[in-house]
């Protein structure tokens, strides 16, 4: 009996010190979701502002003014730009993300010979990406903390090569949508080529409140005629600030996986350690019963040995 008391002993120790692990890596979690929500909320208005007029440029432009612009008739081949996470302990973070954006894939309907191919940023998409037989094409480095639209350039610039070169006919960015902290949705969003007919909503599927808003007001302002005046030429000023616009769309797309992605890891933490908790607890009161059993084996063992010696 001795020996099981203090192997409970020992398991209650280990179990402890698992929670204050899981409690610090809670902690830390919630004070970088706490940066990434507020880098999220500070770039929200920007990129929604962006959406909007990329929007108003891709009806009211001729398309012949920029390959971005460009609307391919049956696309053969799909560019997926995915934004993971790099580390683990969130929960189904990754797994709900890739197989979501897998099955929109599939419901796109994109035809028999159509391919998708996946430019992954963050170490724990590859494994789970190649599950679903999605070829990677490319991987970029993804930080923890990202700060300026430099950190996306380089995919950004990749993407809009492939589909210039006509190795993709459609890029899509899917990523996890920061609802709140305790709501994280897997999104899919079609970014080349800038033409309105992929931005209706359901296009693409996964289509936010705030794109359907933007949408509505933009039909509400095709109601009045009015039109753009570039300068110097269409070719100047549209070869500088759609590739912006593509940097920003997948710069939001990082800052809303990071922020989901340190939500969902304080969540899975404090769920770690209050299980933790409950297991001390349980170990506890199975200490407590096994040391109560010892002491009334020995009470009884003495109690006989007195009672044979007075007989």
């Amino acid at each position: 009996m001795p020996t099981a008391t203090r192997d409970i002993q020992r398991r209650i120790r280990s179990v402890a010190s698992t929670k204050k692990i899981t409690k610090a890596m809670e902690l830390v979690a919630s004070a970088k979701m706490r940066r990434a929500s507020q880098a999220v909320l500070a770039a929200r208005p920007y990129t929604d502002r962006a959406w909007e007029m990329l929007l108003h440029l891709a009806r009211r432009t001729d398309p012949a003014h920029h390959a971005l612009l460009a609307e391919r008739v049956a696309p053969k081949k799909i560019g997926v730009i995915l934004v993971a996470s790099n580390r683990g302990l969130v929960g189904g973070f990754n797994a709900q993300l890739t197989a979501t954006v897998a099955q929109e894939i599939k419901n796109l309907n994109l035809g028999p010979h159509a391919q998708a191919e996946v430019i992954l940023m963050g170490k724990r998409g590859r494994m789970i990406m190649t599950q679903h037989g999605l070829p990677i094409d490319a991987e970029f480095t993804k930080d923890d903390v990202v700060t300026s639209v430099l950190g996306v350039r380089p995919m950004a610039k990749l993407a809009i090569e492939r589909f210039t070169e006509r190795k993709y006919d459609r890029v899509l960015v899917g990523f996890m949508d920061y609802i709140s902290m305790l709501v994280q949705k897997p999104r899919l969003r079609q970014i080349l080529p800038l033409s309105g007919a992929g931005f209706e909503a359901g296009a693409v599927g996964l289509v936010s409140n705030e794109e359907q808003q933007a949408i509505k007001r933009d039909e509400r302002a095709a109601e009045r005629e009015f039109e753009y005046l570039f300068e110097p030429n269409p070719d100047a000023v549209l070869d500088y600030i759609l590739p912006r616009l593509v940097e920003m769309q997948i710069y939001r797309a990082v800052l809303e996986t990071n922020a989901a992605e340190q939500a969902a890891r304080m969540v899975a933490m404090k769920n770690a350690s209050d299980a933790a908790g409950d297991l001390i607890d349980d170990l506890t009161l199975t200490f407590n019963q096994a040391r109560q059993a010892s002491i009334t084996q020995d009470l009884s063992e003495i109690s006989a040995g007195r009672a044979a010696l007075e007989s």
